[in-house]
């Protein structure tokens, strides 16, 4: 090499500096580790709880925590890959107390409906597929299944299955939470949207909407309805209309958590109070998904 030529200095100190990176790359998958072992054993003594007994699913509770952890996200790591690492961990974590298993209304094969399941619920999610949502919904009352994911209502007659949750013989069922809960969709991702119910009750998540069937009485307009729910103080209501064999029911959805003793759902338009279904965390949509 000529005298007059520099030497490359990257050259000489690419490989020690590439192994000193990796080396902080090891320590802190080491203090990962070890916090995640800490945190399976806090909730391992949750569960050993006297309040505690069985497999215990929280959505709400897991809704909060993501939308805190996007509130405070930082940095070049994908948000989306946020919110996949603690969905699997929920999983992990949850499936100390038992195992977790998921009942999944597949209306068609590969409607979507068992990927968004392991979207949300996890990889190594335990899924027991069922064409019809009563069969799903029998495996939860059993408790064959933690919960089960069923299509969203719709006028079509295989959607229907909320008109049975107020008259079930078994342990009541609520509604617990809609997928997906992150709303932006990449590419491959599925597209299948359902709620997820469960016998737990639901939990607060801190912005939420809530589900309730009403009884209406012959010749009650959809129209009529909405104004009933509007002079009681519901904000933000939709409203799907159910009429078959002289019955008519409606599902109604609500701003807010709701619980049972809510004195809204006795409107004195109707013969007999509301029914409350349950509530979900609102989902997160492609504009909130951090700073």
């Amino acid at each position: 090499m000529p005298d007059n030529v520099p030497p490359n200095p990257k050259a000489a100190t690419s490989q020690p500096d590439l192994a000193a990176l990796r080396a902080e790359i090891d320590a802190i998958d080491n203090r990962l580790h070890d916090l995640l072992m800490q945190r399976a054993e806090i909730v391992d003594r949750i569960g050993h709880l006297p309040s505690k007994s069985g497999v215990k699913t929280r959505p709400g509770r897991e809704a909060a925590i993501i939308r805190r952890l996007l509130a405070r996200h930082r940095g070049k790591l994908p948000a989306q890959t946020l919110v996949r690492i603690w969905r699997e961990m929920f999983l992990g974590f949850t499936a100390i107390e038992g195992k977790v298993a998921v009942a999944v209304c597949e209306t068609a094969p590969d409607d979507g409906m068992a990927a968004l399941a392991r979207e949300h619920f996890g990889a190594l999610v335990a899924l027991h597929l069922h064409r019809t949502p009563a069969r799903a919904i029998a495996q939860v009352s059993s408790g064959a299944a933690t919960a089960a994911l069923l299509p969203l209502p719709t006028a079509d007659e295989l959607t229907t299955w909320w008109t049975a949750l107020p008259h079930g013989d078994g342990p009541r069922i609520h509604v617990s939470a809609r997928l997906p809960f992150w709303r932006r969709r990449p590419e491959g991702a599925p597209h299948a949207e359902g709620f997820v119910v469960a016998t737990r009750a639901p939990d607060p998540s801190g912005d939420d909407r809530s589900l309730i069937a009403f009884e209406l009485p012959d010749g009650m307009s959809q129209a009529s309805l909405a104004a009933a729910l509007s002079r009681a103080g519901f904000a933000d209501a939709s409203i799907l209309l159910r009429r078959a064999g002289g019955e008519a029911l409606a599902l109604v959805e609500v701003a807010g958590f709701l619980d049972e003793a809510d004195p809204r759902l006795a409107l004195t338009d109707l013969p007999r109070p509301g029914v409350l279904l349950g509530a979900y965390a609102t989902p997160i949509d492609a504009t909130s998904e951090g700073p």
